[in-house]
């Protein structure tokens, strides 16, 4: 599978600014797999340690701190000679060993020619206290699962290759829309985890896909309790078993009363910040304002949360694959849309979406690209009405508007109207 972040990487190998690297992403997204296949192509070798396997790791970073008698001792576990610049150094499951995480500032200060990646699970919630590891000192990048056009390019080569050229303007002939539509279909019910998509490349077969994503989900309810540091993990647990009812709600607004009765901010919103923290949970401000810059008008009592990954939300709400690929309407196909598109807006536009909502409209998402705000409507089908949208249109009359739905690619008056398969692409047709 080719992954977008490898482009990432290979800039950060020749960037004068280079520190080293930490590879953040919830468990299960691919970060072993992409520092190896970054190593194996890009440098003349890799060493790869993992400091969940060999305790014996630890004791190196404990008792050291000089970046040159660590590389010695690396060399020696490895069985090779370490050199700078021509061998890629990746530090597996580092969360295990936060004395290994510090020294990272030590390669940065004292022996930065050494090429440095550092990933583990969970990492976020550990960089989320800034004394756990070097502010300032490394550089983070973050993985995500299979956005759709990964996913795309892994099982459909030939119609990825269409995809790639579609630019601005270009009329989409009926037969590739429909094509890309049924492979839309197929990445809500398979969604984008590498362990998922690798698994329908090679059998085709649905309850294998289910299974799957029933481990991952039992893998991450185990992960709460194991390292959730001072965090309540029942309440973890509570919050991450919520999603689906939450999304459910007319307003799809979090309710701590929906996690239990009586439920107030003070007893769930550590555990919340933990689960965005570690990846697991993206969450949505709405906004007062729908003005320049959005942060400064964010609601920080009012947000939405959705899940990393659309196929186990899928999974979790218990939806059959026949509503998916055969119903023109089914239950909770507006959040399982609407989760979709976060997840496939992300890191287009430089600030994270936003949502607006008030007692008279509401409007999906909002985008900041430069000084413009972008409103959003959100479709699962090819309905066009959305009287909230409109209204917000005749008032407002923004430069660009746009339409995710499953309606070709057109210009409605104001309205940019993007099928499904084409949010990964928003930024780039507006």
């Amino acid at each position: 599978m080719k992954r977008n972040a490898m482009q990432d990487l290979i800039n950060w190998k020749t960037s004068e600014e280079r520190k080293p690297l930490v590879l953040k992403g919830a468990r299960q997204v691919g970060k072993t797999w992409l520092m190896k296949e970054f190593g194996r192509n890009y440098y003349n070798s890799f060493v790869y340690l993992n400091f969940d396997e060999e305790d014996e790791l630890k004791s190196i970073f404990e008792a050291n701190k000089n970046p040159q008698r660590i590389i010695e001792l690396l060399s020696m576990i490895a069985g090779e000679k370490i050199y700078p610049e021509k061998t890629l150094i990746i530090f597996d499951e580092i969360q295990e060993c936060p004395e290994a995480l510090n020294t990272l500032k030590y390669f940065k200060e004292k022996a930065n020619d050494y090429h440095i990646i550092a990933a583990g699970s969970l990492l976020g919630t550990l960089l989320a206290k800034p004394k756990s590891y070097p502010v300032g000192m490394v550089n983070l990048l973050d993985l995500f699962p299979l956005t759709f056009d990964e996913f795309l390019q892994a099982v459909e080569p030939d119609l990825y290759s269409f995809y790639s050229g579609i630019h601005k303007n270009v009329q989409i002939e009926e037969f590739f829309h429909k094509r890309l539509l049924e492979v839309y279909q197929y990445y809500l019910i398979i969604g984008g985890m590498p362990e998922c998509v690798a698994s329908w490349i090679k059998y085709r077969d649905p309850l294998k896909i289910s299974r799957i994503q029933h481990e991952l989900i039992e893998v991450y309810e185990n992960d709460f309790s194991k390292h959730n540091g001072k965090v309540n993990s029942g309440r973890i647990l509570m919050v991450f078993r919520s999603i689906v009812s939450q999304l459910a709600k007319p307003n799809e607004k979090f309710m701590y009363g929906a996690v239990r009765e009586g439920g107030r901010a003070r007893d769930f919103e550590e555990a919340i910040e933990w689960l965005v923290s570690a990846g697991m949970l993206n969450r949505v401000y709405n906004v007062s304002k729908m003005e320049h810059p959005l942060a400064a008008f964010d609601k920080l009592d009012q947000f939405k949360l959705f899940l990393f990954d659309t196929g186990l939300l899928k999974h979790m709400a218990g939806i059959d694959n026949s509503a998916i690929l055969l119903k023109a309407d089914y239950q909770f196909k507006g959040p399982l849309t609407e989760n979709y598109c976060l997840q496939q807006l992300r890191g287009q536009f430089e600030m994270e979406p936003r949502y607006f909502s008030d007692k008279n409209k509401e409007i999906d998402f909002a985008l900041q690209c430069g000084t413009e705000i972008i409103p959003v409507e959100v479709k699962g089908g090819e309905d066009k009405s959305a009287p909230s949208f409109k209204k917000y249109l005749a008032e407002r009359q923004p430069e660009h508007a746009v339409r995710f739905s499953k309606r070709n690619y057109r210009k409605d008056g104001a309205i940019t109207n993007l099928p499904l398969y084409l949010v990964r692409k928003t930024s780039e047709l507006l």
